[in-house]
């Protein structure tokens, strides 16, 4: 016999309605109780019973219609007006191989909380799975498994970690592919990435709007020619605000730092040092190209005596956890990577319907956003 005791609350939650409708007390087309509904009847929390509900979906018991609510499904859901017709039992997010370092960084920390989110919305599986084991992806083909591909660590936005002989096999075998990040135009699948240009032009922007008009930038790389993309197009979107303010683009406020064993964070504070021990025309202002970066630049500053952010202002980028607890708090750039997660599921969503697969092989890039804080004030300071 089934009780509360003898398993976790949400599967028993999940018996007792499959239960139901074994016995026709439950009938197909009946509504299902919605997740506040469950958790009251069942005297549990609503992300219980909002388990229960996606173990049932996944498991074919139960249909969510748009708008109108959950339903028993003993025939086929394209019956019901409106409901979803995913076509999809679980997403599988390809990571790099031996990648854990990637998953402690709060960007793919983000992008995981938004994939997760919008497949229990709509009732999916969710796994993850190691480049190294993609093939397990062709030998499933008719589970209705869609997947979504991540950049190589070591090429952020630009390498894919799954080669792209195979993901064109998987495209023409007709299996749904969302590239999450990097853009491969020539494959033609569907692609969900952040607008890393308007990262550097948001934050140049508002430096800009403070008054500031000598503001330097903080790089990592081995060149101005020689950085990742991520940077460069960051890079670009400082050069833009520039321009549209008409300041000229001045080649001594860049300081491109070599990436080594170093530490973000120490490389920060030697370009910073090298700006602001310029002889003449010091920057008041500095874009750092990542939170970590400007940490570093943050030290430097105080370690020159100058008083932050009245005679510096910093700006960082990705809105690391760390950077609302800095002194001072850091004015950065989210780069809205929960949404990319969020957006790549929907896509392949979409995807998954062959027909529309061709008309949705275009870049989709997310709007970041600015988040201020404590470490910009306009120049001069009064």
């Amino acid at each position: 016999m089934t009780t509360r005791e003898s398993m976790p609350l949400y599967r028993f939650i999940v018996e007792d309605l499959k239960a139901k409708i074994s016995s026709g007390h439950l009938k197909d087309g009946d509504a299902i109780p919605n997740q506040i509904e469950l958790a009251k009847l069942y005297e549990t929390s609503e992300i219980t019973s909002r388990r229960a509900l996606s173990e049932l979906v996944n498991e074919g018991f139960v249909v969510r219609v748009r708008g109108k609510g959950s339903f028993v499904q003993l025939r086929d859901p394209s019956s019901f007006d409106g409901a979803e017709q995913t076509g999809l039992k679980q997403v599988v997010l390809i990571h790099p191989t031996a990648s854990a370092h990637v998953f402690n960084q709060p960007f793919y920390a983000s992008l995981i909380s938004g994939i997760h989110a919008a497949c229990e919305e709509h009732g999916i599986g969710f796994q993850l799975l190691d480049a190294s084991d993609s093939q397990a992806i062709e030998e499933n083909r008719n589970r209705r498994i869609g997947t979504i591909v991540l950049p190589s660590p070591e090429n952020a936005s630009a390498e894919l970690n799954v080669p792209a002989a195979r993901l064109q096999a998987w495209k023409e075998a007709g299996l749904p592919v969302v590239l999450a990040l990097p853009y491969a135009p020539q494959l033609q699948l569907p692609c969900v990435t952040v607008d890393e240009l308007t990262q550097g032009y948001l934050a140049t922007e508002h430096l800009l709007s403070l008054g500031h008009e000598r503001i330097g930038i903080l790089l990592t790389g081995q060149s101005h020619l020689n950085i990742k993309q991520s940077f460069s197009l960051r890079l670009q979107g400082y050069k833009l605000a520039l321009s549209r303010h008409g300041i000229p683009f001045d080649e001594s406020l860049v300081s491109v730092m070599t990436a080594g064993d170093e530490p973000e964070e120490e490389l920060g504070f030697r370009g910073a040092k090298q700006l602001l021990t310029l002889e003449t025309n010091k920057p008041t202002a500095i874009f750092a190209a990542n939170d970590y970066i400007a940490f570093g630049a943050i030290r430097a500053g105080k370690e020159l005596g100058l008083r932050m952010p009245d005679e510096l202002s910093i700006v960082g980028c990705d809105d690391v956890i760390q950077s609302r607890y800095t002194s001072p708090a850091l004015t950065t750039i989210n780069p809205n990577t929960e949404l990319v997660g969020k957006r790549s599921v929907e896509r392949l969503i979409q995807a998954s319907d062959e027909e529309r697969l061709q008309q949705l092989s275009v870049k989709e890039e997310i709007a970041p956003k600015l988040i201020l804080r404590g470490s910009t004030a306009a120049w001069p300071s009064l």
